[in-house]
């Protein structure tokens, strides 16, 4: 599990940088599709930055702790950074759909790794969570069984 999480992280850190490069760029997005998708717009917008750094720069910052946690076995950790990063995609949805009236594809591809990233590290953890529920059980049926 934590190989697909590290390399839908990568993936993450992909999207993320291709963000933040139409967020410094002048010329016309890439992903300039319509009046309904344009990734300029989003990236150019106040909203754009957080105490002036770049969100596509938070989210690269954010995916690579992902594959950190991940690769590290920190399932509870893992899961946590993902719900916060599942939040934080959310609420700049939010903005793209009330706010500005536009979506960025990056965006859109970001909220859809963050939420399979996050789904996964829910079912890793539960998987960690249950085996040691088991392995409590077990113990107190031998300690039983041996009077102790």
């Amino acid at each position: 599990m934590r190989y697909i999480i590290l390399i839908l992280a990568v993936a993450g850190v992909v999207v993320s940088s291709l963000a933040l490069q139409v967020h410094y760029s002048t010329g016309t997005a890439p992903c300039d599709i319509n009046a309904r998708w344009d990734c300029g717009i989003v990236n150019h917008s106040s909203f754009s930055e957080v105490a002036k750094v770049p969100v596509a720069a938070i989210g690269i910052a954010g995916y690579l702790v992902l594959a950190c946690l991940g690769f590290a076995r920190l399932r509870f950790a893992t899961f946590l950074a993902a719900f916060l990063g599942f939040l934080f995609a959310f609420r700049l949805s939010m903005i793209e759909q009330y706010g500005l009236g536009v979506w960025c594809l990056y965006c859109a591809i970001s909220q859809a790794i963050i939420s399979l990233i996050l789904l996964l590290s829910i079912g890793w953890f539960a998987v960690e969570y249950l085996a040691l529920k088991r392995s409590a059980r077990s113990v107190g049926a031998e300690r039983a069984a041996f009077g102790r």
